[in-house]
């Protein structure tokens, strides 16, 4: 887009699968969880730049971690409070726990580690006797 030319206004179903590559049918899977709300002319679904928003919001959420249910209750707040101060509030809730899950996930996985370091040598002092 040049910067003489006004952002898009409205956007096809292929349009959004192709600009965040995903397909289709993830678009009317996010639809029919009253994720995105499209308008209609005839059968044709017609996004607006809050569709595009959202969508945008949703595959980030996805890519962080957050469920689709904890995706819907942020929209929800935001859509209730325009204010957007009670969804801030939950953002940080939902990131805190999101923060907490992962580090015992390193924590978990750390352990793990020592354990399959320590199997490992194991293996390779044993292999070692058998070659003696």
């Amino acid at each position: 887009m040049s910067e003489n030319q006004s952002p898009q206004t409205t956007y096809s179903i292929s349009d959004l699968s192709k600009e965040f590559d995903i397909t289709t049918r993830s678009i009317r899977f996010y639809e029919d969880q009253g994720l995105l709300k499209p308008k209609r002319r005839g059968q044709t679904r017609v996004y607006g730049p809050k569709d595009r928003v959202r969508l945008k919001l949703i595959l980030r959420g996805k890519r962080l971690g957050f469920s689709l249910a904890e995706t819907r209750r942020l929209f929800e707040l935001y859509d209730a409070d325009k204010n957007s101060s009670s969804q801030l509030q939950t953002m940080l809730d939902l990131v805190e726990d999101k923060k907490s899950s992962l580090q015992q996930q390193m924590d978990d996985i750390k352990v793990v580690l020592m354990e399959l370091n320590s199997a490992e040598q194991q293996c390779r002092t044993a292999l070692a006797l058998q070659e003696k």
